[in-house]
């Protein structure tokens, strides 16, 4: 059995990992606010650029870009987006789950594909498991900025224009709520265009100087667009999860306090009655 001075001393450990974790978790209930309001900002612009270049790509004919061009002879390209610290539950490790997934799925492995990574526990996950890490990010998951996509992007970019790479897909995990979030795959390059229904409504746009210059520029954005706002959907989950696995633990801890408390009790108890029966064993023994 445990003495005394050995509970309380863990009761009083326990009681400082409480009030960690419980600052973590208002620290990340109020991250987590900012990032739900750049999200939630963001994604009327993202979907509206992607829905203009869907449709501009769609009615372009016998156009030629770069970014649609196929390159068979390349490797293919992941951009793992995770997080830059721990202590946010299961948000990374799905992460990895669904990229491992994605690649299975297009028939690579490790060693026959490249990765880009954001966020130190994505780099540290597959570099100790000898996956090909073209380049990485870090420092950026819970902030993302616009700069950052740009610099992505380009990266990405100039990688696909000299032909070592073939695809590019985007792992991701989309924020739905405070309590949930789900990792995607977008396609990023080559670029695809979308078949238009025969009956829906057909946007017409009138081209200033030209098809080509226009598109030229959209196409790129539109990469960037699509990074920026996977960094922010991705940056509401992680913060997200962290809260929630804070909160879970600051409540385990309390429960935990609670137990330690009643056992402390029932020692202190037991140690007051075993020296009650010594001092009445010792009087009998007198008499």
């Amino acid at each position: 059995m445990a003495s005394l001075q050995d509970i309380r001393r863990r009761i009083k450990s326990v009681k400082n990992i409480q009030q960690i974790t419980n600052a973590m978790n208002m620290v990340a209930t109020s991250r987590l606010r900012h990032a739900k309001e750049a999200a939630a900002a963001n994604r009327p612009y993202a979907e509206k650029t992607a829905q203009v270049v869907q449709q501009i790509a769609a009615a372009a004919t016998d156009f030629s870009h770069p970014l649609l061009m196929e390159h068979p002879e390349g490797r293919k390209l992941f951009l793992v987006i995770a997080a830059d610290k721990g202590l946010a539950g299961a948000y990374s490790s799905n992460v990895f789950k669904e990229t491992k997934a994605q690649m299975k799925d297009a028939g690579v492995d490790a060693r026959s594909a490249d990765l880009i990574t954001v966020g130190r526990k994505a780099y540290e996950h597959f570099k100790s498991r000898d996956y090909s890490i073209v380049e990485k990010y870090i420092g950026i998951s819970e902030k993302p900025r616009f700069e950052h996509a740009q610099r992505i992007a380009n990266d990405i970019i100039a990688r696909f224009e000299t032909g070592e790479i073939s695809t590019v897909d985007m792992i991701y995990t989309r924020f739905v709520s405070a309590i949930s979030s789900v990792p995607e795959k977008i396609h990023l390059l080559p670029f695809q265009s979308e078949e238009q229904e025969a009956t829906g409504l057909k946007a017409e746009y009138i081209y200033e100087p030209n098809a080509e210059e226009v598109l030229g520029f959209l196409l790129p954005q539109y990469v960037v667009t699509l990074i920026y706002a996977a960094l922010l959907q991705s940056s509401a989950s992680e913060l997200s999860s962290r809260m929630n696995a804070m909160s879970n633990a600051t409540d385990n801890a309390g429960e935990l306090i609670s137990k330690l408390d009643l056992y402390y009790n029932k020692v202190r108890q037991a140690g007051i009655t075993r020296e009650i029966t010594e001092i009445v064993g010792g009087a009998e023994a007198l008499k």
